[in-house]
């Protein structure tokens, strides 16, 4: 296990939100429904390649995460429970065509690689869709080892 993993969150200025979702423990698995992406302000919506840029939508996969990880607190009681992240399903609203899911999923990737280290490495599916649940620009399901 990695000791401190909270207080590396911490020290890199990462809040997590209050739990939204729940998730279920079957055997040393983590199932994670699927959260949307959501900020301070409430959804964050929009369609990647129409009105929101890779960035944009990036950032909307990077707060799915940090949604992620709040759950995951709340339902082990500690992140340092994780051994690793199996999987992840990312799911981008975007113009049909629309090349850059993969970059945009990169916002989730890139946020548990950073503060729990390279296990945290996983299969994924970066995926883009015509529409999402009340107009979010980015959703993200997962599962976790414990």
């Amino acid at each position: 296990m990695r000791p401190r993993t909270e207080a590396r969150i911490r020290e890199r200025g990462i809040t997590l939100p209050a739990l939204p979702a729940p998730a279920k423990t079957v055997g040393n698995l983590v199932f994670l429904a699927g959260v949307i992406s959501t900020g301070p302000e409430g959804v964050i919506t929009g369609t990647a390649g129409l009105d929101r840029t890779v960035e944009e939508a990036y950032r909307a996969a990077r707060a799915c995460a940090l949604t992620h990880l709040a759950i995951l607190e709340g339902h082990l009681g500690s992140l340092e429970e994780i051994k690793g992240i199996v999987s992840v399903n990312g799911y981008v609203q975007a113009i049909p065509g629309f090349p850059d899911t993969p970059k945009v999923i990169n916002g989730a990737t890139d946020l548990f690689v950073e503060p729990l280290g390279e296990s945290t490495r996983h299969v994924r599916a970066a995926n883009g869709v015509s529409a999402l649940p009340r107009n979010a620009l980015v959703e993200l399901q997962m599962t976790v080892e414990i």
